[in-house]
């Protein structure tokens, strides 16, 4: 059973349960729409009360099992997988790797890159409009952008950035997007998971509230399908986007100054 273990701040269980469960109903919300953004969301609001390390693991469970309930909703999951193979090798090496080499790494340098990964997050959506990428660079496209997907995902548990870089630049359309994100994040899930917990990040005690937040999270991410499904949903974009932007930065200025 859990005990009445305290955290960052002073911050007790039933404090620490509550804020996971608001910020995995607003990071499922935000997923549900716009297929992508859970963990952005949920490390965004959660980083502003406890350790970073702590936020993404609680996090991580939830997100394995509401990527794989986005992809098995989506489905052709095979043949996604076959046809970003190499992005997804390349993510999970690279992500494995770097979570055992920035085992060691401060607070201030994982907020520093959560507060990068967030702001290119943000700035990608908003603003960058990307040359397509020609078929016969497609395999050079899904290589780098794993690499650097499992770089950013290693140090701050946030990959979404250069995803997003590679599907808009391979012009996927929503559907596309919203699969094959899940399937990827799902993936680069499993390597995360067994990083932390082999660097004694995911504790007991962190991965049974983490359980306990995929219910918050599916919910959430019912809802929001619902926005999407139902709604035009390019304001509610917007203003997560902007919400994340803001976010961003105060993590960068807690990362730097």
């Amino acid at each position: 059973m859990l005990g009445p273990t305290r955290y960052q701040r002073g911050m007790e269980l039933f404090d620490l349960i509550l804020l996971s469960t608001v910020s995995l109903l607003v990071a499922g919300t935000i997923k549900g729409v716009a297929g992508i953004g859970l963990p952005t969301a949920a490390a965004g609001i959660m980083t502003l009360f406890v350790a970073p390390r702590t936020a993404i693991a609680i996090i991580i469970i939830p997100m394995l099992v509401s990527n794989l309930w986005q992809v098995w909703r989506m489905g052709a999951i095979l043949a996604t997988a076959r046809k970003y193979a190499l992005l997804a090798a390349a993510l999970a090496i690279s992500l494995f790797f770097t979570v055992s080499l920035s085992a060691s790494a401060p607070d201030r340098l994982v907020f520093t890159v959560l507060g990068i990964s967030i702001l290119s997050f943000s700035l990608v959506n908003l603003l960058l409009t990307l040359p397509a990428l020609p078929k016969r660079w497609d395999w050079i496209g899904q290589i780098l952008a794993g690499i650097g997907a499992g770089v950013l995902g290693g140090i701050s548990g946030i990959w979404a950035a250069p995803l997003v870089f590679y599907m808009t630049a391979a012009q996927s359309d929503k559907d596309e997007f919203i699969r094959a994100s899940g399937l990827l994040i799902f993936l680069g899930s499993i390597p995360l998971a067994i990083g932390y917990a082999h660097q004694g990040f995911l504790t007991r005690d962190l991965a049974l509230i983490g359980t306990a937040m995929i219910l918050p999270a599916l919910i959430g991410f019912s809802f929001g399908e619902r926005i999407r499904m139902g709604w035009p949903n390019e304001k509610f974009r917007k203003v997560f986007l902007y919400l994340f932007l803001v976010l961003g930065l105060n993590l960068l200025r807690r990362g730097l100054f």
